[in-house]
C-alpha cells in the first residue's frame, strides 16, 4: 500500500494525475494496481486526505546525469475509489510524535510530516487498516 501527500487541484476529481514526483519510505516500488491514499497538501491549501484510488498508471523518471544524490521519481495517475469522509491531516496527526510506538498514527504523521515535502510513500498494512476507517 501506498499514500501521497501532494498538491491537488480538484480535490473532488476521479483522476488525479501527479508528474515528477518525490518517493520515498519504497515509494518507487509503486506499480499500476496499487492501491493509493492521497492527501491533499495542506502547504498548498489542501485539508489532508482526500481520497483512496488505485494507480491506474507509474513511470520511472530517469535520473539526471552528473548528481551525486537523487531522491528517486516517479509520475503516477489516479482513479479515485473514495473520497474520505473524516479530517485526517496534520493537525490530527501531529499529537503522535513518540517514533517508535508502532502507531499507524505516528507512522504517517513521520512519513509525511516530519518534514513539508510532498512525495510517495510506501505504508504498513497497519497504516493502510487505519486509514481505510476514513472512508
Amino acid at each position: 500500500m501506498f499514500a501521497i501527500k501532494a498538491e491537488v487541484s480538484d480535490p473532488w476529481a476521479e483522476t488525479f494525475a501527479f508528474g515528477d514526483h518525490k518517493t520515498m519510505y519504497g515509494g518507487k516500488r509503486i506499480a499500476k494496481g496499487d492501491r493509493i491514499f492521497v492527501f491533499a497538501s495542506e502547504n498548498g491549501g489542501g485539508p489532508g486526505l482526500i481520497a483512496s484510488g488505485v494507480i491506474t498508471s507509474a513511470k520511472v523518471i530517469t535520473k539526471k546525469s552528473r548528481i551525486a544524490r537523487q531522491t528517486p521519481r516517479v509520475s503516477v495517475t489516479v482513479r479515485r475509489i473514495a473520497l474520505a469522509r473524516q479530517r485526517l491531516g496534520r493537525s490530527e496527526l501531529k499529537l503522535f510524535r513518540d517514533w517508535n510506538d508502532g502507531r499507524p498514527e505516528t507512522e504517517l504523521n513521520f512519513k509525511f510530516y516530519r518534514q513539508a515535502t510532498n512525495k510517495i510513500a510506501g505504508i504498513s498494512d497497519q497504516a493502510a487498516t487505519f486509514l481505510r476507517r476514513f472512508f
